[in-house]
């Protein structure tokens, strides 16, 4: 359970990320619509974090937030692409991989320990 949170939170990151975005290219009621989809989201995100930290079948902290960091940052790297039409290159897409790669290896190390 704690790692569907985690994944869940890190989607939520996602959100906030790139409603920081959305609201750079806002104004007027849609700037503030942004923020406070911004808000909504870090909350969510931090608070379902805590809790894949604690329980019974707590993550660590250090692989919990490392994870949580990761899945926001290909969660944003796609939504960049998608909805900011950023730049899709070899070398972006292999780092990317990679993350993924890591994100499977730290969930793998700690279900062991």
């Amino acid at each position: 359970m704690n790692w569907i949170l985690l994944i869940i939170g890190g989607l939520f990151e996602t959100g906030f990320a790139i409603s920081l975005g959305k609201a750079q290219e806002s104004s007027g009621k849609e700037l503030w619509i942004w923020l406070i989809t911004f808000v909504v989201c870090v909350s969510i995100s931090m608070y379902l974090l805590f809790k894949a930290m604690g329980g019974e079948h707590a993550i660590p902290v250090g692989t919990a937030y490392a994870v949580w960091g990761a899945i926001g940052a290909i969660g944003t790297v796609i939504g960049g692409i998608v909805l900011f039409k950023e730049p899709v290159t070899f070398w972006r897409l292999f780092f990317l991989l990679t993350l993924i790669i890591s994100i499977v290896g730290l969930q793998m190390v700690s279900s062991k320990t």
